[in-house]
């Protein structure tokens, strides 16, 4: 049988096969199962599924495998198995492909987002695409597909990854919306460019959406690369009938734009979710019949594109100018901030009494949390709206990635700019489990880097896809920092993420150990941004037990609580006025090491946390000098 690339150089169409997962569940298979591991449980199953497609006309079988990487098949325990699945997959493709057919071993997204927008190293990511190829490859494999991908960041190490295992030919493939461009807001065009230098031996589309979108998307693409292309379509989108999800596209509706896909230069094409041996058998009949066409590169379009994108003609506000803190934080003053909790119901004016008298007070900002511990307040950037409108003190909104998809993110900045915020601390926010509504469902899309990242772009005039928004955000965006983690290395590196990603300023956590804190900015001095240091101060022994067992990210120190302890017993005027004391102590301390102090205001207690500000030697127009 003729090598893989021999197909890539024929100038034919070949046609792959189907679904595999909608097969398997017709067969009985759950969906609460990871289907993977259906290679080794129920092998014949998969057995039975490649042949049917086998009979249908398929040239080329896939594995079983789309989500068979490490970091999918840990959520079912199944990490020790990555390679036992994979080989199986491509062993049992094998089977049934024989000598005359070819096998692709499919490879899907890893579930989590990589840097610059989630957690995961791009040599971590490599590393698990590596991990499941070499175990394609050791199967059988005559091919990598890498099918389904949003991020142009991730498909590029998959191919990566590939390289790295076997010299096989790898086809590769993102997924788009109905708007023809990925979740990321990546248009064709960006897409055939990045996987054409990215390497891959064919580019093109998969899943989403049917047929018409894939062929417009597939226009666009054929008009900038030269690469042999590829589509397979899911049926349609599916529609719910009777509790069930059904995919309405025909096998002949299929076989119609089978020969239009192949009239616009696609020169491999198959079935996506919803398409079935049906389907497969009537595209073959196209697929014998059709020679894909030619296309002329017009490499000057992809570089207009690049052009715009790179360079979208504005230019960032400076630091400075973005808002009063950001001025002040320029010009080595020393900030002051209070925290204050948005309202619980739909009135606001309680809220906007407190803030009233810290703007009498002098207080430079007041810090708003969003939803903190979980908790259901009025929304953060509304809050923050009516605060700067109604008495004019300027904020510091918490926006965290809790709650919010990416799209949502982008929309919401992109409206609180136009309100007139300017200041951002952006947090991933305190999972659901840790507040009264456990079962709820959290999104956390990205994580306060790839948060960070997106302001930065924001700030640039740019998407996320880096698309020009015609005029730039001026946000001065903060992150927040724990010096007090139970795991200090990550922290630190963590925090070498956020500056990397743009980050103006941090917050801390409320601090009750200075000495702690010391080390810990020495640990950061080689990336040091104006630091704002969180003071709480304690009521009672009971509230700084609470602080210490059930606010994630506080740790107050043993003698700080003995202190409280003994306090208390004394009585509550007792307790307040010794977690004053705790508190002006440690901004006394912190003064000659900070660029500003952030006082929590503990149940509301406005009063209470302005006291603390006593022990500032220069409350107001002191200068700091930065590192």
């Amino acid at each position: 049988m003729p090598d893989f690339r021999a197909l890539i150089e024929n100038g034919s169409a070949h046609l792959f096969d189907g679904a595999i997962g909608t097969e398997l569940y017709q067969r009985g298979v759950f969906i609460n199962v990871s289907y993977d591991e259906v290679n080794l449980k129920r092998p014949e199953l998969v057995v039975e599924v490649h042949r049917a497609y086998r009979e249908a006309g398929a040239q080329i079988l896939e594995t079983n495998t789309f989500g068979a990487n490490r970091a999918r098949l840990d959520r079912y325990s199944l990490g020790d198995k990555v390679y036992d699945i994979n080989k199986a997959g491509a062993e049992l493709a094998r089977q049934v492909a024989g000598s005359d057919l070819y096998v692709a071993g499919s490879i899907g997204p890893l579930g989590m987002r990589i840097e610059p927008y989630g957690p995961t190293a791009r040599e971590e990511a490599r590393a698990l695409f590596r991990e499941q190829a070499n175990a394609l490859a050791a199967g059988g494999a005559d091919a990598f597909i890498i099918e389904t991908f949003s991020d142009l960041s991730e498909i590029e190490q998959a191919i990566l990854g590939c390289r790295d295992s076997a010299d096989l030919p790898v086809i590769a493939q993102m997924t788009v919306h109905t708007d023809g461009n990925t979740a990321y807001g990546y248009d064709p065009a960006r897409i055939a460019h990045h996987l054409d230098e990215a390497g891959a031996d064919v580019i093109g589309l998969n899943c989403s959406v049917g047929p018409a979108m894939i062929l417009k998307a597939i226009q666009s693409m054929a008009d900038v690369t030269g690469r042999p292309l590829s589509a397979m379509p899911n049926a349609g989108l599916p529609r719910e009938i009777e509790g069930r999800k059904i995919y309405m596209a025909s096998p002949d509706y299929f076989a119609k734009y089978t020969r239009r896909l192949i009239q616009v230069g696609v020169r491999f094409v198959g079935g996506c979710c919803g398409t079935t041996p049906e389907h497969i058998r009537a595209m073959a009949a196209q697929v014998r019949a059709l020679r894909p066409s030619r296309h002329v590169v017009v490499v000057d379009a992809v570089r207009d594109v690049e052009r715009r994108e790179a360079h979208p003609g504005v230019e960032p506000v400076p630091s400075a100018e973005r808002s009063q803190l950001g001025r002040k934080i320029a010009a080595g003053e020393l900030v002051t901030s209070v925290e204050i909790l948005p309202a619980k119901g739909c009135d606001p004016s309680d809220m906007l009494d407190k803030v009233h008298a810290l703007k009498a007070a002098g207080v430079d900002a007041v810090n708003v949390p969003d939803g903190p511990r979980a908790m259901m307040r009025m929304g953060v950037l509304a809050s923050c709206a009516i605060i700067e409108r109604e008495v004019g003190l300027e904020t510091i909104p918490h926006y965290c990635c809790r709650d919010r998809n990416l799209l949502g993110m982008m929309s919401d900045l992109l409206g609180a700019h136009a309100m007139g915020l300017r200041n951002l601390l952006i947090i991933t926010g305190d999972p659901p489990k840790h507040g009264p509504y456990p079962d709820i469902t959290a999104v956390f899309d990205i994580d306060s880097v790839g948060l960070t990242n997106l302001v930065r772009k924001l700030n640039e005039g740019l998407d996320l896809s880096d698309n020009s928004l015609g005029s730039a955000t001026s946000f001065f965006h903060g992150v927040g920092v724990n010096h007090a983690s139970v795991d200090p290395e990550y922290e630190i590196h963590h925090f070498e993420w956020k500056v990397d990603a743009g980050a103006q300023f941090a917050v801390s956590q409320p601090v009750f150990d200075v000495a702690r804190f010391r080390e810990f900015l020495a640990q950061i001095a080689h990336v040091r941004r104006p630091i704002i240091a969180g003071v709480w101060p304690l009521v009672s022994f009971r509230n700084a037990e609470f602080m210490n067992n059930e606010v994630p990210g506080v740790v107050v120190p043993d003698p700080i609580l003995e202190r409280m302890r003994l306090a208390s017993e004394r009585g509550k005027e007792a307790a307040m006025g010794e977690g004053l004391a705790i508190a002006r102590e440690m901004v006394e301390a912190l003064e000659p090491l900070v660029q500003g102090v952030q006082v929590s205001a503990p149940f509301g207690k406005v009063d209470f946390a302005l006291q603390v500000f006593e022990a500032l030697k220069g409350w107001t127009g002191r200068r700091v000098a930065l590192p």
